[in-house]
């Protein structure tokens, strides 16, 4: 379908303090790829293209150098502001890897081809990710995105196939 050249945003991280006196930022990463900052010529601040001038790790954080916010005053302004990369910003994922924004909408079906309901989110904060699927009836389930679980991602069809063992629904 059609996006009348409108280029979607997507979240990556949001400003949390500044570092420093020369306006660096310290980053909460929302993207499980922190090389995206390095790979990214420009970043959103809001709604304000930045080009990145620095990118560091810290402490499992990102500090960013962005032109435009030069001193530790500016830096401090830009507290609580998202980060937001383009479209085209993103990496090619492998074969058999996805983004969590595809993954969420795509149909949930059972092995013997019953519908389950759709993916609403895949939860990343966790020892392994977990699906989170909302069904038919609007109940939510959880399932590990693991092998034993997810038989198949199929991104041309948009479906998920999930076995699940006795007590998954309840």
């Amino acid at each position: 379908m059609p996006r009348d050249n409108v280029m979607e945003k997507i979240l990556i991280g949001k400003i949390v303090s500044a570092v420093g006196l020369k306006g660096e930022l310290k980053v909460y990463n929302y993207s499980d790829r922190p090389d995206i900052y390095e790979d990214t010529e420009a970043i959103y601040v809001d709604d304000v293209l930045m080009p990145v001038r620095s990118v560091r790790e810290q402490k499992n954080m990102i500090v960013l150098g962005l032109e435009g916010i030069n001193d530790r005053n500016a830096a401090e302004k830009a507290r609580g502001s998202l980060l937001y990369v383009t479209e085209d910003d993103l990496p090619e994922l492998p074969e058999g890897e996805y983004y969590v924004r595809d993954l969420i909408g795509m149909e949930a079906v059972l092995e013997d081809g019953s519908h389950l309901g759709k993916v609403t989110d895949l939860i990343q904060n966790t020892a392994q990710d977990i699906f989170e699927v909302e069904t038919d009836e609007g109940k939510q389930v959880l399932i590990p995105k693991v092998p034993a679980f997810v038989l198949d991602i199929d991104a041309q069809t948009r479906r998920v196939t999930f076995r699940l063992i006795e007590g998954m629904l309840e």
